[in-house]
């Protein structure tokens, strides 16, 4: 199972989040805060992390 990330906690890495029971998704920058999710209680799921070219 994916690590669930509290809402205001700083982003572990940058990339696509989508909370635990949702279908919106929201592009979360690593070490800015994660916005409060829609639903009280809900946690945020890093679904695709941020690629980077060398």
């Amino acid at each position: 199972m994916a690590k669930q990330n509290k809402p205001g906690t700083p982003a572990p890495v940058s990339g696509q989040y989508k909370p635990n029971s949702g279908s919106s998704e929201i592009t979360a920058i690593k070490g800015k805060p994660l916005p409060p999710t829609p639903k009280s209680g809900q946690h945020w799921n890093l679904v695709d992390p941020t690629k980077h070219k060398k």
